[in-house]
């Protein structure tokens, strides 16, 4: 069997219902989701098995967040019981002119205590074909950059391809390392990037002009890389953005359409449901497909609530061929 793993920390996430304001908020909708673990979902919907890697609380909040991971299809099989607590953030959705926030309460978690030193990876890691990661781990303290370099490492040497959604957060790096400091040898060992100049400015120390320079610089510096993907985002308002993505090998480009999206919904996930269609694209090695099914399932995800994209192939390619919208009877 083919498998992917996906590794990252999953958080509750809590948001006042109706489009409320922190202030005005005197209850949550409770969700759980973390940007890898998104990711794994989607492609779970899809058909492919996921194993997610991540750490929770022996408690009865970390044995929820499996039973979520479970519902989703997700194979939990890697997670890993720690002392410590389960992340949180909270989101409050915005609505036209304003904007939405997001606090972060994941400090001490279970996995940014966790290096992943309690597994042979050699043995986990045997029937898989596919790894991705996202900046967002190594930011998270020295034990889950070890955690996923650890991984990639190995998977490197099975020649399992990797894939990485760099994702550069600045207030996340709160351990005493720089981004340049731990990126550049995780960037090392993966054959698919989602990154844009920011992000390779930050994590590579760099001061590119834009991203034809950084993209080139990548593929010199990385011969092990095949394709850059990134996407290009207009935001008209909170409500009202407008969307489209690239995928760039050292040779070729590709690009998607244009896409309008007004109201959105739910604008959390919209770049994990974009990775997981752009992974299967490229696990079904066609890059042109891959980018227009990335584009059309990150922005079929503005559409659905909480962090997962629970939309079918069949959902996003009518995005992607514009005949999406349509009464189903």
């Amino acid at each position: 069997m083919n498998k992917i793993i996906t590794l990252g920390e999953v958080m509750l996430r809590l948001s006042p219902a109706d489009n409320r304001r922190f202030a005005q908020a005197n209850s949550f909708q409770i969700d759980f989701g973390g940007s890898e673990a998104n990711v794994g979902a989607a492609l779970v919907y899809w058909g492919e098995h996921v194993s997610h890697v991540t750490a929770f609380p022996d408690d009865e909040l970390g044995k929820r967040a499996v039973s979520e991971l479970r519902k989703s299809g997700l194979d939990t099989c890697l997670i890993s019981f720690l002392p410590g607590r389960l992340g949180l953030y909270y989101l409050e959705n915005g609505s036209l002119q304003r904007s939405s926030k997001i606090i972060y309460d994941r400090f001490g978690s279970s996995f940014s205590k966790y290096d992943g030193s309690d597994k042979n990876w050699e043995k986990e890691l045997e029937g898989v074909t596919w790894v991705h990661w996202s900046g967002i781990s190594p930011a998270i303290s020295q034990e889950a950059a070890d955690l996923t370099y650890r991984i990639l490492k190995i998977a490197r040497s099975k020649n399992i391809e990797v894939s990485g959604d760099i994702n550069y957060r600045s207030n996340l790096w709160q351990y005493g390392k720089m981004a340049h400091e731990v990126m550049p040898k995780l960037i090392e060992l993966s054959s698919v990037l989602i990154a844009g100049t920011r992000d390779f400015n930050q994590c590579l120390n760099k001061d590119f002009n834009d991203f034809s320079e950084a993209k080139a610089y990548a593929f010199e510096k990385y011969p092990q890389l095949k394709f850059i993907a990134k996407t290009n985002r207009k935001t008209h308002s909170a409500s009202h953005n407008s969307l489209d993505a690239e995928l760039h090998s050292k040779e070729q480009v590709w690009k998607s359409k244009n896409y309008e999206v007004n109201p959105i919904l739910d604008r959390v996930g919209t770049g994990d449901a974009f990775a997981a269609g752009l992974i299967l694209g490229l696990r079904k090695n066609d890059p042109k497909w891959a980018i227009e099914f990335g584009m059309a399932a990150g922005v079929l995800k503005h559409a659905v609530h909480g962090d997962l994209l629970l939309s079918s192939i069949e959902e996003v390619q009518e995005v992607a061929d514009g005949t999406s919208g349509k009464i189903k009877r």
